[in-house]
């Protein structure tokens, strides 16, 4: 198991500057790596208290600089919003930047209001999303390349810089819609699923088979793929402290986002279909709902030990995602929490499996 930080540069109402802010998120990436965490990412989010990260390249070339080790990973990176030459070109700067280091987090995004910002048809977001993922791999792996399809036409000519791993960086592909569990598959790179949005566990063990076999089809081996997870992670001393400190920022994440996702008085976009139910969901979920559904960890470090062995366990992931600074959480709870991350939990999962007892066996259970 690997474990990576999510930071989405949130900006909750509590009089933080956005420079405070910024300083935060990067402090907490830039220990990321002294506390043992394999990987970071950086998302793109636009106009709303959601996350300002407006670009995910800029952020990891800054984090590159002061990092040799670990992975820097857009998480995601909006292709709709996006150039895909553009993005070809940036990727490789931070891939040569970080002497190999990035891995290519893309997906479609959710936000209408975000669409709306960018005037792009968001009911178009899947055709415009396959085509630009087509032009970025050209881009990266010919010389010289060229594209004609039905959003983008490019003619032929040379793309630089090419990155420094090959044929190119690792490609994730997010999936929260059914169809891009299958599409990222098909097209053979790795999966990011999302446990925030509260995907029941029959539904999501079909999901994640539907991407095994869509990778067998093609001729892949799924053993060669990664599975990551975004998932909402806090380690406190206590499991009670955990949940006391964790709670308020988890709902109220969840009742901002039921908004953002899909605005009341308005129809989903086509493809989105879905979204209405998960706004309903969101905005009435309760705490010990969360608690006992299996889509957050929550506890003291054996209490956590003991859920991502189940997650993995159950769905075969072979990272987690750990989202903790949300909502405002203050950021010296967040950084402890990294700190017992470091001593406690990443330790365990770095061991031989026959060891991992012994090890948890020290540890107050909850």
């Amino acid at each position: 198991m690997k474990f990576g930080m999510l930071h989405f540069f949130e900006h909750p109402a509590g009089g933080k500057s956005e420079r405070k802010i910024i300083r935060e998120q990067l402090d907490c990436m830039r220990a990321a790596e002294d506390m043992g965490f394999d990987s970071i990412w950086a998302p793109e989010h636009h106009s709303t208290e959601y996350g300002f990260s407006a670009s995910p390249m800029v952020t990891l070339a800054a984090v590159a600089s002061v990092t040799k080790r670990i992975r820097l990973g857009s998480g995601v990176l909006v292709l709709p919003f996006n150039d895909p030459i553009r993005v070809a070109e940036e990727a490789a700067m931070v891939d040569l930047m970080s002497d190999g280091r990035l891995d290519l987090g893309v997906g479609r995004g959710f936000q209408p209001i975000e669409y709306q910002g960018f005037t792009v048809n968001q009911s178009k977001s899947r055709e415009i999303f396959d085509e630009a993922l087509d032009v970025i791999v050209r881009a990266w792996t010919e010389e010289p390349m060229s594209f004609k399809g039905g959003h983008f036409d490019i003619p032929e000519q040379s793309v630089r810089p090419k990155p420094l791993q090959k044929p190119h960086p690792p490609i994730w592909i997010a999936a929260i819609s059914d169809p891009s569990f299958e599409l990222a598959g098909r097209r053979g790179f790795n999966l990011l699923c999302s446990l925030v949005y509260g995907f029941r566990s029959e539904r999501l063990h079909q999901l994640l088979a539907d991407y095994r076999n869509a990778l067998l089809d093609q001729g892949h081996n799924p053993d060669e793929r990664e599975i990551g997870a975004l998932c909402m992670v806090y380690c406190s001393e206590s499991t009670e402290q955990a949940r006391q400190d964790f709670g308020a920022p988890v709902l109220g994440y969840y009742r901002n986002v039921a908004n953002l996702i899909a605005p009341l008085r308005q129809p989903p976009p086509e493809g989105y279909e879905t979204y209405p139910s998960i706004r309903k969901a969101m905005q009435s979920v309760q705490w010990d709902e969360l608690l006992s559904s299996g889509t957050l960890i929550c506890g003291n470090p054996a209490s956590c030990i003991r859920q991502i062995e189940e997650l993995q366990t159950k769905y075969g992931f072979t990272q987690i995602l750990c989202w903790t600074r949300l909502s405002g959480l203050e950021n010296r709870k967040v950084l402890r929490s990294m700190e017992l991350m470091q001593t406690h939990v990443i330790p365990h999962f770095k061991r031989p499996s026959h060891e991992r007892g012994t090890l948890r066996a020290g540890l107050r259970t909850p």
